[in-house]
């Protein structure tokens, strides 16, 4: 009897401990959003057409679960902060808003950081596909109006260590 007991504990730690473990991995798969302060941070710039010199903190969704995270689920941002998205096989990118609760502008740039295309004020939660048809190097995420706030154009640069210098 005293035999039987101890399989029978044994067998129901086995057991807790194996719902433990199922219960991290769907936890780890299910796409619990990481929080941005784990993400790198770095600090970026744009110029404008006009001299003017933009300073933002930006967040760097430097792997794939980070860039399909990106700004999903945040409720607030400051106009100051972004995050950067780097393609460097420099293909057709495009982006949606799907769960994404503030509207973005979105700035698709190429090797050099000019900016070759702006989506303005984003929809926030659209599914809409969004992106130029032109080959980009990278996307940067402000905060929606920011680039009418700063006057940020198409042909402004931006300058962070992840772009070539201006020749």
């Amino acid at each position: 009897m005293e035999i039987w007991r101890k399989n029978l504990a044994a067998a129901r730690a086995a057991l807790a401990a194996s719902l433990l473990f199922a219960a991290g991995v769907v936890m780890a798969q299910s796409g619990v959003p990481e929080p941005l302060s784990a993400f790198p941070q770095s600090l970026l710039a744009i110029k404008t057409g006009s001299g003017k010199v933009i300073n933002f903190k930006i967040w760097q969704a430097d792997t794939p679960r980070r860039e399909e995270q990106g700004m999903m689920f945040i409720r607030e941002m400051d106009v100051h902060t972004g995050m950067l998205f780097m393609f460097p096989g420099n293909a057709r990118v495009t982006m949606w808003m799907k769960n994404t609760y503030i509207s973005l502008d979105l700035l698709f740039l190429n090797a050099r950081g000019e900016i070759d295309y702006i989506a303005a004020r984003a929809t926030p939660e659209s599914e809409a596909i969004i992106g130029p048809s032109t080959p980009e190097f990278a996307v940067l995420e402000l905060k929606g109006g920011a680039c009418d706030q700063f006057g940020i154009k198409v042909g402004d640069r931006v300058m962070h260590k992840n772009f070539k210098p201006a020749q």
